[in-house]
C-alpha cells in the first residue's frame, strides 16, 4: 500500500512537471495603481532582474517600468513592487540609432508600442523602431536587439552612472559616486560604478558587470564624461563625471550576454560565462527560465480548476512572491562565510504575516537557508534586519520583524542547519539593546535609528510602553514589540528557557499599556492609542493613521488595536465581549460605517498591518464571516489587471495574502496555529517536499470561489473537524488532508474550542 501511495504521487508529480504553468503568468498584473510590480525577467529570487527603467520626470519607477514615459535604459537590478522610494536600476544598457554625439549626458528614447513579457522573457520597442528583447538567469542576463534594416549606425550605450531616480523629495534619491569602465581587445567590456542612498538610505555599495556582444563594433569608446578615451579605459571617483561607453555596429541583429557581481569584475565575467555561455540561443535562457519557475515553484500548487483567469491569477501570484528576497550565495562582499546569504529584504514588516509562512510551506529548503542568512547577517553586522538591500540594513518601519519570522520558523520545526542558540541571541540582542543611530540621523524619523533593532527600546524597556512625542511611530511599534516579545518567548520556551520564557510573555502584553478603554469611536469603546509618560492622547481613531514621523505608521488606531493576535482572548474581553467584537468586525467591514466616508469602508486593504482582521471572527467561532469578508476582498480587489492589487506588493505580500485565501487557510505568525475558512478549488494539492502533500478538496462549491462558499463540515485527515483552526502538525508537518463540503448557506459548522491565544492565558 505504501509503495503504491509513493507511486501514485510520483506519477502525479511526474505529470505536474511536465505542464507549463508559465503560460497563465501575467508580468503586467498589478504594474499600475501603486502595485509597483516588476514585470522584467528574473529567476526565482534570482540576483538579475533584468527589465526597462522609464524616466517620466515627477513620477518614481520603483521596480524601473512605467506605462509611460522614456527610456532611460535596460537595467539587470531591480526590486519587487516596493514602495517608499526607487532601488538599484544600475547595470544599464541603452540601444541608440544614429549619430551620438554626447553619450554621457542622460539620454532617453521614447516608446514605440506597449512592451510584452512572459515569465522568463521581456520585449520592448524604442521610437527609434530598436526591438530589445531580454533573458535571463541567476546572476546574468542576455538582450538580443533588431535594429532598423536601413540603420547602419547602431549603437549600445553603456552609462555607469544610470540610477532610478526618486522624485518625491523625501531625501531617498539614489546617487552615483563614481566608476571604471574598460574595452579590452576581443571588445569586451568590464565595468563596475559605486552607488548610494535609496529608501534603505545605504552608503556607498559596488557592483560590477562584465558584458560581451555577438558582433565585432565597427567602432568602440570609452568615455570621461563627453570626452572618449583613447586608452579604452575610463575612471572616475566623483558624482560629477559618469563614465561608460559606446559601441556601434553595422549589424540589425546584436545580442549582449552581461553578468554581474558584488565580488569582482572577474567574478562577473565568470557567473555570464558559465550561465550564459558564447553562442548560447536566446530562446534556450527564455525556455530554461521558464523550466525554473515551473520545475521549482509552480508545480508545487496544483489545482484540477480550469478557469483561465483563475489559473493565471494563482500562479501570477506565486510569480510575483517569489522574486524576492534575492539569493546572493557566494555574492556577499561584507565577510566570508559557510552560511547562505540573502539580500533585498523589502521588507520583513511586509511579509511576516503571510508570506514567509507560505515560503517555509512551497520553499523549505530556500526558507530554512533564509533563516540562516538571517542569523548570520546578525553575526557579522549585529543586528538581523527587518529590510535590507545593497548589503545594508534599513529602514525598519516598526519592530523587529525578524523576530516573528524567526519564531514562526522554531515553532513549525525548522531545524536543519540553523544554529537555535545564534538565533535566540539574535533576537535576544533585538529585545535588549537599543541600536545606535544613524549619522545623520534620518531626516523622516530622526528620534531613534531607523536602520536595524527597535529604536524605541528605552522606553519599552523602562515604562512598558512607548511615549508620544518622545518616538515617533510610537502607538503601532508598540504593537509590533509586543509581538517580537511574544516571538522571543515562544523560542526561549522551546530553548528550556522557562524564565526568559515568562519575561517576554509578560511584556507581550504590554501593547495593553496602549490601550484608552474610554475612547469611544461610532458607538465603540476601547482603543490602542498614543500616549505620554501620564496619559492617553486623544486621537480620532478612523483618521490617524501617518507616516514616519506619526503616533500612527500607515495605519489607523482602529486598525492597529487589533494588531496582537497572540493577546486575542484578552482583546475580544477589552473590546466588549464576544457580541461587541462581532458588531466591531461587521462595522469595519460596512459600506459608510465611518460618517466621513459614506462611500468606503474601515479596512484598509492597501497595507499589511490590517492583513489579519477579516479572518479575526474565528476567534468568536464565526468563521463563517471571516468567508464571506476575506473572499468579497479577494474577488472584488484582486485581479490579472494592471491594477489588480489593492497597494504596493511589497515583494509579493499582497499576494500571498490572496494565495492563503485560494488555499482556504490563514497562518498565525509565531504560532504553530492556522484559521480555516474556505478553499476556491475543488481540489488543490501543494507538494511539501519529501514526498509529502497536502491535498485539500471541496465539493458543493462551484469551484471557482466565487458563490457557493460557505462550510457545510470539514473532515481533517479523514476525522470529522469542529475547530476553526488547526495546527502545522495537522496536514503540514507529515502531509495530510481536508475535505470541504461547501453550501450557499452560513452554517454553525466550527463548534470546538477557540483559536489559541497564549498570551491571554495568565
Amino acid at each position: 500500500m505504501m509503495f503504491s501511495l509513493l507511486l501514485s504521487f510520483l506519477v502525479v508529480a511526474d505529470i505536474a512537471a511536465a505542464i507549463d504553468y508559465s503560460q497563465y503568468v501575467n508580468v503586467f498584473t498589478g504594474t499600475q495603481n501603486g502595485g509597483n510590480n516588476f514585470p522584467g525577467v528574473a529567476r526565482p529570487f534570482g540576483m538579475v532582474k533584468l527589465g526597462p527603467d522609464l524616466l517620466n520626470t515627477g513620477t518614481d519607477s520603483y521596480s524601473g517600468y512605467l506605462p509611460n514615459g522614456k527610456f532611460s535604459g535596460f537595467s539587470m537590478m531591480h526590486e519587487q513592487g516596493t514602495g517608499g522610494a526607487p532601488k538599484y536600476g544600475t547595470v544599464a544598457q541603452l540601444p541608440l540609432v544614429g549619430n551620438v554625439t554626447r553619450p554621457l549626458s542622460n539620454i532617453t528614447i521614447g516608446r514605440a508600442v506597449p512592451d510584452s513579457g512572459s515569465a522568463g522573457y521581456y520585449k520592448a520597442q524604442t521610437s527609434d523602431n530598436v526591438v530589445v528583447e531580454m533573458a535571463a538567469t541567476s546572476h546574468a542576463g542576455m538582450y538580443q536587439y533588431t535594429f532598423p534594416a536601413s540603420s547602419t549606425s547602431n549603437n549600445i550605450l553603456i552609462d555607469v552612472s544610470h540610477v532610478l531616480p526618486s522624485f518625491r523629495g523625501q531625501g531617498l534619491g539614489q546617487g552615483y559616486a563614481g566608476g571604471e569602465f574598460a574595452i579590452f581587445e576581443d571588445n569586451h567590456y568590464e565595468a563596475s560604478g559605486t552607488y548610494n542612498n535609496g529608501w534603505n538610505r545605504s552608503p556607498n555599495w559596488k557592483i560590477y558587470s562584465c558584458g560581451y556582444f555577438s558582433t565585432t563594433p565597427t567602432s568602440s569608446d570609452a568615455y570621461i564624461g563627453d570626452t572618449a578615451q583613447s586608452t579604452k579605459s575610463a575612471n572616475s571617483s566623483t558624482l560629477t563625471v559618469p563614465v561608460g561607453g559606446l559601441f556601434t555596429f553595422t549589424n540589425s541583429n546584436i545580442s549582449s550576454r552581461v553578468g554581474i557581481s558584488w565580488i569582482s569584475k572577474a567574478q562577473a565575467c565568470r557567473n555570464v560565462n558559465n550561465e550564459i555561455p558564447k553562442a548560447t540561443p536566446f530562446s534556450t535562457i527564455v525556455q530554461n527560465t521558464k523550466d525554473a519557475w515551473n520545475s521549482q515553484i509552480f508545480s508545487k500548487v496544483t489545482t484540477t480548476n480550469t478557469n483561465t483567469s483563475t489559473l493565471s491569477l494563482l500562479y501570477t501570484s506565486l510569480y510575483f512572491m517569489n522574486l524576492l528576497p534575492t539569493n546572493r550565495t557566494g555574492e556577499n562582499p561584507g565577510w566570508k562565510s559557510a552560511e547562505p546569504y540573502y539580500d533585498d529584504t523589502f521588507t520583513l514588516w511586509d511579509t511576516f504575516r503571510c508570506s514567509t509562512a507560505l515560503m517555509q510551506v512551497i520553499q523549505p529548503v530556500t526558507y530554512e537557508e533564509y533563516i540562516r542568512s538571517l542569523i548570520d547577517i546578525w553575526r557579522f553586522d549585529g543586528y538581523m534586519p527587518d529590510g535590507r538591500s545593497s548589503n545594508y540594513n534599513g529602514r525598519t518601519q516598526g519592530g523587529s520583524n525578524a523576530d516573528n519570522v524567526l519564531a514562526d520558523a522554531y515553532v513549525k520545526g525548522v531545524r536543519g542547519a540553523v544554529n537555535w542558540a545564534d538565533g535566540y541571541a539574535a533576537m535576544v540582542k533585538d529585545a535588549e539593546t537599543t541600536p545606535p543611530n544613524t549619522i545623520p540621523p534620518d531626516p523622516m524619523a530622526p528620534d531613534s535609528s531607523t536602520k536595524e533593532g527597535r529604536g524605541a527600546l528605552p522606553d519599552w524597556l523602562e515604562y512598558g510602553f512607548i511615549r508620544t512625542p518622545k518616538f515617533s511611530r510610537a502607538a503601532t511599534r508598540a504593537v509590533e514589540y509586543a509581538y517580537n516579545d511574544f516571538a522571543l518567548s515562544q523560542v526561549a520556551k522551546g530553548l528550556g528557557k522557562t524564565a526568559d520564557a515568562n519575561k517576554y510573555l509578560n511584556r507581550s502584553r504590554n501593547w495593553r499599556n496602549h490601550w484608552n478603554p474610554n475612547l469611544e469611536s461610532i458607538g465603540f469603546k476601547g482603543f490602542v492609542v498614543p500616549r505620554n509618560l501620564t496619559s492617553f492622547i486623544t486621537v480620532n481613531p478612523l483618521a490617524d493613521a501617518g507616516y514616519w514621523g506619526d503616533p500612527n505608521y500607515q495605519v489607523t488606531s482602529w486598525g492597529n488595536s487589533f494588531g496582537d493576535i497572540h493577546d486575542m482572548a484578552k482583546l475580544v474581553e477589552w473590546m466588549g465581549g464576544k457580541d461587541k467584537f462581532y458588531a466591531r468586525l461587521e462595522a469595519t467591514f460596512t459600506v459608510g460605517a465611518n460618517p466621513k466616508n459614506p462611500n468606503g469602508i474601515i479596512f484598509d486593504a492597501t497595507n499589511e498591518p490590517t492583513f489579519n482582521v477579516p479572518y479575526l471572527y474565528s476567534y468568536i467561532n464565526r468563521p463563517d464571516r471571516s468567508v464571506y469578508q476575506s473572499r468579497k476582498i479577494a474577488k472584488s480587489l484582486y485581479s490579472t489587471a494592471v491594477n489588480g492589487i489593492p497597494g504596493n506588493s511589497d515583494a509579493g505580500a499582497m499576494q500571498t495574502w490572496l494565495l492563503w485565501n485560494m488555499i482556504g487557510l490563514y497562518p498565525v505568525t509565531g504560532q504553530t496555529t492556522f484559521l480555516i475558512h474556505s478553499p476556491w478549488f475543488e481540489s488543490m494539492t501543494i507538494d511539501l517536499g519529501t514526498g509529502k502533500s497536502l491535498k485539500i478538496t471541496s465539493t458543493g462549491g462551484d469551484g471557482n470561489g466565487d458563490s457557493k462558499y460557505y462550510v457545510q463540515s470539514l473532515k481533517v485527515n479523514g476525522k470529522g473537524w469542529k475547530n476553526c483552526w488547526l495546527e502545522w502538525s495537522d496536514v503540514f508537518e507529515n502531509g495530510g488532508t481536508m475535505e470541504f463540503v461547501l453550501g450557499d448557506n452560513a452554517t454553525m459548522w466550527a463548534t470546538g474550542e477557540l483559536p489559541p491565544s497564549p498570551a491571554s492565558n495568565v
